[in-house]
Formats: structure tokens, sequence, C-alpha cells
């Protein structure tokens, strides 16, 4: 459990507690209504802990997905809530998140993606720099071995590890060129190249 998930379940203690407190102190009206109102109270508590407990897994069915169309060679990200656009690449053979930076030069990696996709944060060597909206962050360049999106796979691609913190792997120019067209239609940016 992280410490947000311990904290939300602290609260939710604290908050069932002065419930039950509060339906003590009413049991003046007869223990049928305080009953009926415990058990009432009960579900609610039990619900908000499913809900909070769920939240992942109903967000991800309910958000929209990328979508992959080999034939014509095109991959459709929808829109996310937070107006972005986020495509799921295997990155040396482990699914990576990133968000879609067309403002960004090159594709840059958390540190944790980095590791997950088999890069040692010890092997890294932080020597470049890049500027960002939050100023000058030290970065290692790396390349990837194997990068898929879809039915496309690419080797020796060149990133960018960030050594600072970044809530988001990004994707950027020096892998989106890949493609021959870049369009965003509607809620849709579409992504084409020959199969």
């Amino acid at each position: 459990m992280s410490g947000n998930d311990i904290g939300s379940l602290i609260y939710l203690v604290l908050l069932g507690a002065v419930l039950m407190f509060w339906l003590v102190v009413q049991g003046r009206q007869g223990m049928g209504r305080t009953l009926q109102q415990m058990a009432a109270w009960a579900l609610i508590f039990v619900g908000v802990i499913a809900a909070v407990g769920l939240w992942g897994d109903i967000r991800q069915t309910v958000a929209p997905r990328q979508s992959v169309i080999a034939e014509e060679g095109r991959i459709v990200l929808p829109r996310a809530p937070d107006g972005h656009y986020y495509a799921t690449l295997q990155v040396n053979g482990t699914p990576t998140r990133f968000m879609v930076d067309t403002g960004a030069t090159g594709t840059v990696l958390t540190l944790s993606d980095a590791e997950r996709a088999g890069l040692s944060g010890d092997d890294l060597a932080f020597y470049s720099e890049a500027l960002t909206a939050n100023g000058t962050v030290r970065t290692a360049p790396v390349t990837l071995d194997e990068v898929a999106l879809g039915p496309f796979t690419d080797r020796d691609v060149p990133a960018y590890v960030n050594e600072g913190e970044m809530g988001q792997s990004l994707l950027g120019m020096s892998y989106l060129q890949r493609f021959g067209r870049i369009e965003i239609a509607g809620d849709e940016l579409v992504l084409e190249r020959g199969t």
C-alpha cells in the first residue's frame, strides 16, 4: 500500500467512527430505528470503500483506448479526459505508457520506466541536459533495443532517460517522425505509415 492508500484508509476509518458515534448518540429514538440507520451507513461506508478500491479498474474500463488498424497501417489514439493523447508501446518487450508530445524533440523515459525496460539506473550517464517548461534537467542518452507500437517495430531507437522527477514518459518527435502522417481529427490523434 502506498502512502496515499494508507491516508485514504485512515480517513475512511475516522469517518466511519464519527458516523458510528453519531448513531449511538441518536440511539434515544429506539433501537430498531438506530439499527436501520447503522445498517444504511454501513452499506454506504462499504460502497465508498469498494468504489475507492476499484477506481483504477473502473477508470481503465471507461477510458478510451488506442486502436490499431493494422491493414491500413494506422494507429488511432483517443483524446484522454485531461486533453492529452497517450500511447502504450512495448519498450524492450515491456509495456510502457507514454504521453504523446509533438512539442518535444526527443523521446524521454522516466527513470522507473527505463528500469522496467532493462536500463539500469547505475549504468546511465546523466551528462546531457534538456530545457523543459520547468527548467533545465539532466538526461542520459540511451538506445532502446526495440520499440513496438501496434504492428510497427523499430530497433535501435534513440531516447533519453530523465534524471529528475517526471510523472509520465514522453513520446517525442524523434520517434513520431517515423510516421508518414500525424493528424489530429476531432478527438483522435492518427498516426499512419506503411506496414
